[in-house]
This record gives C-alpha cells, structure tokens and sequence, in this order.
C-alpha cells in the first residue's frame, strides 16, 4: 500500500471512528502546519499536514447532529452514530482537527536476507477515554526489506528496490544512518507516521471573544 493509499484510508478510519462521514471533509485542502505544535508527540516528524480544521457552532442532541464551519466558511452537518459514547463532550467553539505527520526514515540498517525482499506494516489506534472529547490517533510503523539502487549523501536520500520491484526514495533525517551503507546493500528500513482527528475546546481567551 502506497503512502496516498494508506493516508486515504486512515483518514476515512479516524474520522469514522470519532463518528461522522468523512465525504465532505476529505475534500479539504492540506495545510503544512509547524510540527512543533503538532499533536501527536513522535520523534522523528519532518512533515506535517492539516487535513481538516472546522469549528463547532451548532450540536442538536436529539439528532446527534453536529453543525461544521471551516476557515474557508464552509458549513457541514455531521449525524454522529450511536458507537460514539463521547458525544455529550461536543460542545460549540469546539474545534475539529485532522492531522497527518510523516516520518522520514527512522532506522536504516544493513541486513542478509538473502535478496528477498519484504514489506511489513503494523497499525495501532488509541481512542479518547469515556468522558473526553472524542479523540483518536492511528500510527502505522512499516518495516520494509530492499535493496540499495541509489545514495544522495548531500540531499540525505536513499533510492531502494522494494518488495513490488519499483524505485522509492526515502528521506533521511539523520546522516549517520547513511555511514555504513553502499549501493547494492541490502537494507532494513523502518518508517513511521501518524493521523490524528480531535474535538478541543477553544483556549480561555478565544471563548471570551465574541
């Protein structure tokens, strides 16, 4: 599965997961956001994208319906499912935040295996406990198994043949990583992201103002 596969389908995941369709909100433009203000806390994050920013400014509790507006002033209504045990916690001025950090390569090691080639992803999510606001963080590590066909020490990039027989570049943070390695190694890469969809409710200051 392909990095735009994978984001698609968390995204659908994590949006579901705290209740609502995400047909609407998948057409949100990316925002390149500060990773230091990011809410995951992973190391490693050299990218981060703002897939959806909305604020709350109706909640109907006999519908369940939650009433949207982005910064754009675009409004969409929500029918949150009755899986979703935190929505009492949705208040107005609540905000509704996607956010997807991608991790460059966060291990590289020289491997033996003998030429073959492998890929493997382990996901997990973690939702908000009962009584928060709904709140859940998908992360995905994936292992993969490749040969080197290409090394750019002065742009830190690393061109590798995987498991599907086609090139990918992988970027690297930390140019120690590439000391020991040469065309034609075999490698273990691992690379690591993250998406995570949340209902804050806004800072002191910001409720104050009308």
């Amino acid at each position: 599965m392909n990095l735009s596969t994978r984001t698609t389908k968390n995204f659908a995941i994590l949006v579901l997961s705290i209740g609502f369709s995400c047909t609407t909100l998948a057409q949100t433009k990316p925002a390149v956001v500060d990773p230091n203000k990011a809410p995951i806390a992973a190391a490693g994050i050299d990218e981060v994208y703002q897939l959806v920013d909305a604020v709350v400014t109706k909640v109907d509790s006999k519908t369940r319906t939650v009433t949207l507006k982005d910064k754009d002033g675009t409004v969409t209504n929500f029918v949150a499912g009755p899986e979703i045990k935190n929505f009492p916690q949705i208040k107005v001025g609540d905000r509704l935040t996607v956010t997807h950090e991608l991790a460059v390569v966060i291990e590289l090691l020289k491997v033996n295996n003998q030429g073959i080639r492998s890929e493997v992803q382990t996901t997990s999510q973690t939702s908000a406990p009962l009584g928060s606001k709904p709140a859940s963080v998908i992360s995905n590590t994936t292992t993969i198994i490749a040969t080197v066909i290409g090394i750019d020490r002065q742009k830190l990039t690393i061109s590798v043949k995987g498991p599907k027989g086609k090139p990918d570049i992988y970027r690297i943070k930390n140019a120690a990583l590439l000391k020991d390695i040469a065309v034609n190694d075999e490698v273990k890469i691992v690379l690591y992201d993250a998406m995570a969809a949340s209902f804050t409710a806004p800072a002191p200051a910001a409720a104050q103002k009308k």
